[in-house]
């Protein structure tokens, strides 16, 4: 079956799918994202998401393209067209079409949206968190405001390509006091020696990922304590464990860090037991 994508009001081949050559998102990366889960064919805390984008736009000045109830309703219809039970929707808000140039074009330009689904393999997936995956450790070079979900990814994708050259499947960004702030597509956590699990305040320096925030209430839910603080890449090589997580992930164990074994070096307890409870926290819409 082809797929189909949304793009500015229509449904079209995503062979054929395409933005103007002058799309600011195409040429200034003027526009930001969201991807969310898609389970036994529903989306996987849509709330979170589009709270989330609706915070984005309104930090750089981009009004919602359409209603949230009719957006629902555009990503519902993309996930039945693409006939996705497990997998992911994908979708991009720009400032629009307008002559290039550095400043704003005029408030009347419409935004620009596109929608995209995509399945996944569960098997697949839960093969790899039976393993554990790699990460590698690169300098932090991105721009401050990695809160906002901007589509303007080239320090991680570079990062990213760097993991996967290096044979492992993420990069965590470390700043200049050898502190991990997050991953190239994910955040980052460990397992303390003595079970406390730790990741980075989202207050600045890293992303408030969705999935994320429901670890923390599976966490509450399994009776582990969680501290909010920075964490240095020794102290990730010293722990007893270590995870990333993403819409696209949920839960996934890090056994490898720099080429270095984490703990004895296989998914540990305390990611697994997260892994296995996380969507009987998470919220799954209709």
């Amino acid at each position: 079956m082809s797929r189909i994508a949304y793009v500015n009001g229509l449904y079209v081949p995503h062979a054929e799918a395409a933005v103007h050559v002058e799309d600011r998102g195409y040429q200034f990366a003027d526009g930001v994202y969201e991807v969310c889960e898609v389970r036994g064919g529903k989306m996987v805390d849509e709330r979170r998401h589009m709270q989330r984008l609706v915070r984005s736009l309104g930090e750089i000045h981009i009004r919602l393209p359409m209603p949230l109830a009719a957006l629902g309703v555009v990503l519902r219809e993309t996930i039945r067209r693409n006939r996705v039970r497990d997998g992911i929707v994908y979708l991009q808000v720009t400032r629009g079409v307008a002559r290039r140039d550095h400043y704003f074009p005029d408030p009347s330009t419409p935004p620009s949206i596109v929608v995209t689904a995509r399945a996944s393999d569960p098997a697949r997936a839960e093969a790899s968190a039976a393993q554990g995956v790699g990460v590698i450790t690169v300098p932090e070079n991105r721009w401050d405001r990695v809160d906002i979900k901007t589509v303007g990814l080239l320090p991680n994708v570079l990062a990213k390509e760097q993991a996967k050259t290096a044979g492992a499947r993420e990069a965590w960004f470390v700043d200049k006091e050898g502190r991990v702030t997050e991953g190239g597509s994910t955040n980052a956590w460990i397992v303390t020696a003595e079970g406390r699990i730790v990741t980075r305040p989202a207050e600045a320096g890293i992303l408030r990922g969705i999935t994320r925030t429901v670890v923390f209430e599976v966490a509450e839910k399994l009776q582990l304590r969680v501290e909010e603080r920075a964490f240095t890449v020794a102290e990730a090589l010293a722990a007893r464990e270590a995870f990333i997580t993403a819409a696209s992930t949920v839960v996934m164990p890090v056994v490898r860090i720099d080429g270095h074994p984490v703990g004895e070096g296989r998914p540990g307890p305390v990611a697994r037991a997260l892994r296995e409870t996380f969507h009987q926290v998470a919220e799954v819409a209709d």
